[in-house]
């Protein structure tokens, strides 16, 4: 019988407001024990209530969730990290040789500027559901091994 697998996935945006907070509940609420995460901004703002609000929608809880800045100190417990952003993409420090990165180009939803409130909303669930399938596979991927 073998161990299951440590993973610790680093999931980097801008603010660290919406879409990392997003992919992190969903990783936490989602991965197999001994998988962990945690998630931070290159500029971070302050969680989004209305990123909460839509995650509750889906049976996570992220209303806990603080709004962390990017510290080198986290690529040593990091086995992957995730930019769900361009700017963080751009921007973040250079991880350490080895450590894989990935980046998923998800749109900004508090970025819908000053449409009706639905359409807001519409925004968030779009984009929560694009970062929770985004999440499941790479759960399924870390699960499989190398």
């Amino acid at each position: 019988m073998s161990l299951p697998r440590r993973e610790h996935v680093l999931f980097l945006c801008t603010g660290n407001s919406c879409r990392s907070q997003m992919a992190e509940g969903f990783f936490r609420g989602l991965a197999p024990a001994g998988m962990t995460v945690e998630s931070a901004g290159t500029n971070p703002i302050g969680l989004h209530p209305r990123a909460v609000a839509i995650m509750a929608e889906a049976g996570i809880d992220i209303s806990g969730h603080r709004s962390n800045g990017i510290d080198p100190s986290m690529y040593p417990r990091a086995t992957r990290i995730v930019t769900v952003c361009g700017h963080a993409d751009q921007r973040c420090p250079v991880p350490p040789p080895g450590l894989p990165k990935e980046h998923w180009p998800i749109d900004d939803p508090a970025a819908v500027g000053s449409e009706s409130e639905e359409a807001v909303r519409a925004s968030f669930r779009k984009t929560r559901d694009e970062i929770r399938g985004r999440v499941e596979a790479l759960i399924r991927r870390l699960s499989q091994g190398p």
